[in-house]
Parts: C-alpha cells; sequence; structure tokens
C-alpha cells in the first residue's frame, strides 16, 4: 500500500488558488464552448452556467485513490498525462478557475472553424451534462474537442486530432522515411548475415510502399 499512498500524496497536491477569480463570469453564457491551452494539446469545455464548466478530462487518480474529496479538486498536468496513457478520464464538472488552469479562455472560437451551425445553448448544456461520468478515453478517437463537437454540433469530430494524424503521415510517407527504412534493412541484413528471400523481401517491399505513399 505504501507505494500507493505515495503516489496518492503526489497528485493530490495543487495549486493554491487565489481568493478573487480572475474571470469574469458574465462573459460566458450557457451552452457556450470553452477553449485553454493544457500541455501539449488545446482543451475543451462546455459552459453550463454558474461558474460550472462540463469537460472531458483525463485522470489516474481515482485508479489509485479512492478519496472523492482528492479527486473532486483540479486535475493537474501530472494526473492528466498520466490519465492520458491509462486511458481512463471522466465527463466532469468543474469551475470555471479549475478548468482554465490559469490560462485564458477563448470563447466559441470553432464556430469559425466548422461548417455546422452550433445548437441552442440550452440544448448544448443539456447533452454535455447528460453524458457525465466516467468514460474510455482514447487520445485519437475521443477525446476532449469530440464530447464539445458533439455537445455543440451534433458531430463527433476533432481537428486536433486531424492536423496530428496529417503531421504524423507527412513523416512516415516521406521520401526520407523512405531512405530510412531502407537502409535499416539492408544494414540488419548484412549484421546478422543472414541474405535470403524472406528477409530481402519485406526489406524491399517496406521502403517501396513507404515511397510510393509519399
Amino acid at each position: 500500500m505504501f507505494p500507493f499512498q505515495l503516489l496518492n500524496i503526489f497528485f493530490v497536491a495543487s495549486k493554491v488558488r487565489k481568493e478573487d477569480s480572475k474571470y469574469d463570469l458574465s462573459h460566458y453564457k450557457r451552452g457556450d464552448l470553452l477553449e485553454v491551452p493544457r500541455t501539449l494539446f488545446t482543451h475543451f469545455g462546455i459552459y453550463l452556467g454558474d461558474n460550472r464548466v462540463a469537460h472531458l478530462i483525463p485522470d489516474i487518480l481515482p485508479v489509485i485513490s479512492k478519496n472523492k474529496s482528492a479527486i473532486a479538486k483540479m486535475v493537474t498536468n501530472n494526473r492528466l498525462i498520466l490519465g492520458v496513457i491509462a486511458k481512463v478520464a471522466s465527463v466532469r464538472v468543474d469551475s470555471l478557475e479549475d478548468f482554465a488552469y490559469g490560462s485564458e479562455i477563448l470563447v466559441n472560437h470553432m464556430d469559425k472553424v466548422c461548417s455546422q451551425p452550433p445548437m441552442d445553448g440550452d440544448e448544448v448544456a443539456r447533452r454535455a451534462e447528460k453524458l457525465l461520468g466516467s468514460i474510455t478515453y482514447s487520445l485519437l478517437w475521443y477525446n476532449c474537442e469530440h464530447y464539445v463537437m458533439y455537445c455543440r454540433y451534433g458531430m463527433a469530430i476533432s481537428y486536433q486530432t486531424y492536423q496530428f494524424c496529417t503531421t504524423v503521415r507527412k513523416i512516415v510517407c516521406s521520401r526520407m522515411s523512405a531512405y530510412f527504412t531502407a537502409l535499416c534493412g539492408v544494414g540488419a541484413m548484412l549484421y546478422l548475415g543472414s541474405v535470403t528471400p524472406l528477409t530481402t523481401l519485406p526489406t524491399l517491399l517496406i521502403p517501396f510502399t513507404i515511397w510510393m505513399a509519399s
């Protein structure tokens, strides 16, 4: 139990809140889509009103602790990153301050990006509240952006995921990657002294496939 207690102490630690909020609640209305920078990606949420934000966020703490009051506290970046790795997340409601994590908040920016018009604010918030609870997280297939896009526009898509996959494809399916793969294959065959049709075929086929896709 001792290692789990240490993990619990480490992840429960969070920033000290300021008594005075730097966010003017009059700037936000029920159903607004909020964006804040968080770790390497942008984090999204739906404003429910009364200083409450519904958002899908990975969190490792529920796996290692049953302390509900600790879990309810602001999700730190350490908890978030390990939650992504463990694919453990939930749609939860936090205050505007806890959601923003000290960052500036962008409001309804996706309205300019998405071709689908936004739904009525009350309907957006109702959808967001209906999905509260634990979920299985996927960085590519179901993340916080999928959640808010479904709530506000009726379609679960993620522009971040698309941009990420496009970047990876450009790297993997590049001519330089084809050269590198061929070089590694030839080097492995020479090092192992195993130049046979069984080893030569994939050594040639894989770089050729990457070359044709580039």
